[in-house]
């Protein structure tokens, strides 16, 4: 993801696997940091399936906290 601070507008959503694909369900439309904090308190099987967008990029929740 590009540089960017914790007060960027992003969308958390989460991404199933359902039968047809799956479905994208946003969770929170806020800042960084309110993303990030709702997505600690998720289990983890819903975090494999997190992502976090921005204006102009997309990146897995796991991607950003696991070095």
């Amino acid at each position: 993801m590009r540089s960017t601070d914790d007060s960027a507008t992003v969308r958390l959503y989460h991404l199933s696997d359902g039968p047809e694909g799956g479905a994208a369900e946003t969770l929170l439309y806020g800042t960084l940091a309110e993303a990030l904090h709702l997505a600690t308190q998720q289990p983890e099987e819903v975090q494999e399936g997190l992502f976090i967008a921005t204006d102009n990029d997309v990146v897995a929740y796991l991607d950003l906290v696991d070095p």
